[in-house]
């Protein structure tokens, strides 16, 4: 197994074990099986383990395990605190304990603020104390790295980042995922600050594998590597200097074991051009059943009324990629429940961002279009249901002021 450095020095597995997927019996998670496989895992030298409170089961699986191979203190735990469930430092207080209870251990390697979509959301977690509470956990080492995890756009996830003296953060990466969400943007600006980067999603989610277009599955096949799917995917990944981590939700050994393999070989430098120019075309095949030949390249931004442009253009042409359900809940997180949602409709035509399009799209006509699409009327009801719980939680937390996070 290779490793990267944390901030600290400490040596992590390049391949980390992801534990949210693993393979229920019944209702609940089947010990047995999830336990062949993290110890498979930890055998090949794997010493970081993802998983969160609100994963059902996982944490306490995860802890038994831990403890009935007696290697607790040999690897990393990392969980999450899910901020939209906190409303006081006791109700923290009351999650961590829960949590240190199902690992059965008293400290947490890697700690993360759960799900950030937008900074008003880190605010409202100040203004609760939520950073002297981490801070004095750690001091007393109790909790070892504070992080956070991260479903938003690049700018919002810049603005995050340089407010807090973060130990590491998590986020959606893969070379579908390269200008959208914190991006490649994002993931240079944290380790150009020395902070390690985690990365979740690099299948998205297994699309990357099973649902790849025929023609992608065909090119990778006949390519002279002879690497599967997710190898590409994972190669992509291990290329760049800047990632720490690779989370893989693994629920098989046979997952497990072609892992690491590829953690075993994959490194930064290892990718000629022919092999990018693969992956390009891989990613043109994805893309042409999209609805909006949209790039990410951004120069269509700032728009003068804030609608997010490219973010609304990403959700609606997953819509075609990744299913329609999923695509508008992504898209409720990362645009609908910011501070000020940048939705298609605060356009005013002023035609601006068509002038500055490299790829000639009819933004104006397409905008209307994706609206209609991501937020059709049951869609608009529960997105305005959401923003107004979280306005009374943000007014809770400032003791009944106006609240910050949704305006």
């Amino acid at each position: 197994m290779q490793y990267r450095k944390d901030r600290y020095g400490n040596e992590l597995s390049v391949l980390g074990f992801g534990c949210m997927r693993f393979t229920k019996k019944g209702t609940s998670i089947d010990l047995e099986k999830a336990e062949r496989e993290i110890m498979a895992a930890y055998d090949a030298g794997v010493n970081y383990y993802d998983t969160a409170y609100i994963y059902p089961g996982s944490e306490a699986v995860l802890g038994t395990v831990l403890k009935r191979n007696n290697i607790r203190d040999r690897v990393n735990i990392a969980t999450k605190i899910p901020h939209y469930l906190v409303n006081s430092l006791a109700g923290a207080e009351k999650i961590w304990q829960e949590e240190l209870s199902r690992l059965q251990t008293d400290y947490v390697d890697y700690y993360l603020l759960h799900m950030l979509t937008d900074v008003a959301q880190w605010e409202r977690m100040k203004q609760l104390g939520i950073a002297d509470w981490l801070e004095e956990k750690k001091k007393s080492g109790a909790i070892r790295n504070i992080g956070f995890s991260y479903h938003g756009n690049t700018e919002r996830f810049l603005e995050i980042l340089k407010d807090y003296d973060w130990d590491f953060c998590q986020i959606q990466y893969n070379y579908m995922d390269e200008t959208t969400q914190a991006g490649a943007v994002g993931l240079k600006a944290a380790a150009e600050k020395g902070i390690p980067v985690i990365i979740m999603e690099p299948l998205r989610g297994g699309k990357l594998v099973g649902q790849l277009p025929p023609e992608a599955k065909k090119a990778m096949a006949q390519n002279k590597r002879a690497w599967t799917p997710a190898a590409w995917a994972f190669r992509w990944l291990y290329d760049q200097p800047e990632v720490t981590v690779v989370l893989s939700g693994m629920n098989s050994l046979e997952m497990v074991n072609e892992n690491v393999e590829t953690a075993n070989t994959a490194g930064v430098g290892d990718l000629d051009e022919s092999d990018r120019e693969l992956i390009e075309n891989v990613r043109k095949l994805i893309r042409s059943g999209e609805k909006v030949g949209c790039t990410g390249c951004r120069y269509c931004m700032p728009c003068p009324k804030g609608v997010d442009i490219p973010g609304i253009f990403l959700h609606y042409n997953a819509m075609y990629t990744d299913g329609k359900n999923e695509a508008r809940s992504k898209f409720v997180q990362t645009v609908g429940l910011t501070r000020q949602p940048p939705f298609a409709d605060r356009c005013v035509g002023c035609g601006k961002c068509e002038k500055h399009c490299p790829q000639g799209i009819p933004i104006r006509e397409k905008l209307k279009e994706a609206d209609r699409a991501l937020r059709p009327f049951p869609w608009k009801v529960g997105i305005n249901v959401m923003r107004a719980f979280l306005l009374r939680k943000g007014k809770d937390a400032r003791g009944g002021e106006e609240s910050k996070s949704v305006r």
